[in-house]
């Protein structure tokens, strides 16, 4: 799936949305209503465009201010613990309990 949508095991649905946000992420300038009428006829909703569309609004904005700000990845053991602490407590802290960015 990562490496190419289009020859992915995924349904005929799935990638008539993977290839508008494809389009979206690379010309979103060139998007038509025929662009989204196509994502319409795959079975998708206005909501799910939308926000498929804002999500990768979103993600773009997030990768252009990482890198402007030179914020450095995380090591992957970092990522294991914070998967550990997140699946054991949530994301957000007990109420009135500041995070604690060591757990």
């Amino acid at each position: 799936m990562l490496d190419d949508y289009r020859s992915a095991p995924i349904g005929d649905e799935h990638k008539a949305l993977f290839r508008f946000v494809d389009r979206v992420n690379r010309a979103s300038a060139t998007i038509r209503e025929a662009d989204v009428e196509e994502v319409l006829a795959a079975g998708w909703s206005q909501e799910a465009v939308y926000d498929a569309v804002t999500v990768c609004a979103l993600f773009n904005f997030y990768n252009r201010w990482v890198d402007a700000m030179g914020v450095q990845d995380m090591p992957a053991a970092a990522y294991e613990a914070a998967g550990v602490r997140i699946a054991a407590h949530g994301y957000a802290p007990d109420e009135g309990q500041a995070p604690n960015p060591t757990d």
